[in-house]
């Protein structure tokens, strides 16, 4: 009996990560394929819009205050036998009635700001003032609604339903990604009609998240009580939702104010060839949500069970699996980050251009992917007051940094200052929580489930792009690339022990 339970623990967990990198997989290699058509169609200054729209979507979730990683605990707790079925209702309708309350005012002042915002903060030639202010007010809706899916999310997160959201997120992002040139084609490529489409699936998207947590949560009728509109229910849960809500706003800040900074800084048009660089480096990062989207539940549940050595392992784990995945990808984009550009676009002068500043963003990026985990098991243990610290020594460095770095020397003096402030993170700070949290661990964490992975694999990349000649035409060179990104993730797997048990158990069972 035991055997089979643990057997369907790690069954459900491999399903869980599968499900969600073949989600996460999609839309990014959906959003690589696409990004380059929509300056092709729209122009580079629309496209820089469209890079607005992305940052303001990140920005929005300052007002989130820690609410969805708050109902995501919170459900895997319900589910783990914590907390009574009328007890998570009661919890549910408080939060639902603050996040429509927040996604109300914080799309209002959006839209109220959307004049402000086209005539004095962005710059454009080409487009329209009017144009502009349009599609910012939709922008507002669009936002607001997008968020506010956030609190269904946590509950279709929280059950560990994780092939159900990823299902829809595949559904979502082809709708918005390709859709919308179904609808540019008949309406025009113009960016009210992008903006329009974007609406219309955001709508749809609450809709059906909305449908779906509804069939996980306890039913009204099985309740021995009324549930009320009390906010009493979250009061016991302001502490660990008010961390995670400063950490993330910080998380946030730090994220996204060199993307806020330049598009004051830069003209659109280069704000948006900007974005294209950081928006590809960013995917790398995409590569380690699905790991923790699976492992926060999982481990915020094993806590709760008592069973601490099971969460280290999950731990560790996934982190040599983000190594071999996120790291591989980050090394392989910061050797290969000129003839990828010129792959993806097809012109030589935006690879030329834009190659500096996605180098030193992907490796900012994979250094992020693995600093990252500390956050995880604070969550786990419910108490993030090192992430808060950490955070808020980051954003304090980071901030002027960034600021001056930018404006003295453009988009590579924000690369710089990105990558040289985040490494510097992940070899202080992140020493110092894991030696305040598990003792003895940081050793093992750093050089056996990181740095033994990622240095092997960019001394192959290195070599490997210095000895074997990648020219030919876009198709020839986009094979060469793939087999040496095959070949730098196979070199991340031999070194890691977890991936290679994982890959050892997989096929021991296929024969």
């Amino acid at each position: 009996m035991l055997k089979a339970l643990i057997y369907r623990f790690i069954v459900s967990f491999k399903k869980n990560i599968i499900a969600n990198y073949v989600s996460q997989l999609y839309m990014a290699g959906l959003g690589v394929l696409i990004l380059p058509l929509y300056i092709k169609y729209m122009g580079a200054e629309a496209y820089g819009l469209i890079g607005f729209f992305t940052m303001l979507q990140a920005w929005f979730a300052l007002l989130d205050l820690g609410l969805t990683p708050t109902i995501g605990r919170e459900t895997a707790r319900y589910r783990g036998g914590s907390m009574s079925a009328l007890q998570f209702r009661q919890l549910f309708r408080a939060l639902s009635v603050i996040f429509f309350s927040i996604a109300l005012i914080g799309g209002l002042l959006l839209w109220i700001m959307a004049e402000p915002i086209a005539f004095s903060w962005l710059t454009f030639e080409e487009l329209q003032k009017e144009d502009v202010v349009l599609a910012v007010e939709i922008m507002a809706v669009s936002v607001a609604m997008r968020w506010m899916t956030g609190l269904y999310r946590g509950v279709v997160t929280g059950s560990e339903r994780l092939v159900w959201i990823s299902s829809l997120n595949i559904i979502v992002a082809t709708f918005r990604f390709i859709g919308v040139f179904v609808s540019m084609y008949f309406y025009g490529f113009t960016v009210e009609v992008f903006f329009y489409h974007q609406l219309c699936v955001a709508m749809v998207e609450l809709i059906v998240l909305y449908w779906i947590s509804d069939l996980l949560i306890p039913k009204r009728q099985t309740l021995h009580a009324q549930i009320g509109w009390s906010l009493k229910p979250i009061k016991s849960l302001l502490k660990f939702s008010l961390s995670v809500a400063l950490t993330s706003s910080i998380w946030i800040m730090v994220t996204q104010v060199d993307k806020l900074v330049l598009s004051g800084i830069l003209p659109l048009e280069e704000y948006g060839f900007f974005t294209l660089a950081v928006m590809l480096a960013a995917g790398i990062l995409t590569l380690s949500i699905p790991v923790s989207s699976a492992i926060m539940p999982r481990m915020a549940r094993l806590y709760a069970e008592g069973k601490e050595e099971e969460m280290i392992h999950v731990y560790r784990s996934t982190t040599q699996l983000v190594s071999v995945i996120a790291g591989s990808a980050a090394i392989f984009i910061a050797i290969y980050s000129e003839r990828l550009l010129y792959v993806w676009t097809g012109d030589l002068e935006i690879a030329k251009n834009a190659s500096p500043v996605l180098q030193l963003y992907a490796m900012g990026y994979g250094v992020l992917a693995v600093a990252a985990f500390p956050y995880y098991l604070q969550y786990a243990l419910g108490n993030l007051r090192y992430h808060l610290i950490g955070n808020l020594i980051t954003l304090f460095t980071l901030l002027p940094v960034m600021v001056w770095a930018a404006k003295s020397y453009g988009a590579i003096g924000a690369g710089w200052a990105w990558f040289i402030v985040h490494s510097t993170y992940l070899l202080l700070w992140v020493g110092f929580v894991h030696g305040q949290l598990v003792p003895k661990l940081n050793m093992k964490w750093l050089f056996q489930d990181v740095v033994k992975i990622y240095f092997p694999t960019a001394i192959v990349g290195w070599i490997v792009s210095h000895l074997i000649y990648l020219g030919g035409d876009r198709v020839d060179l986009l094979i060469s690339l793939l087999l040496c990104g095959l070949l730098m993730i196979f070199t991340g797997t031999l070194f890691s022990e977890a991936v290679r048990k994982l890959f050892m158990r997989r096929f021991s069972r296929n024969e």
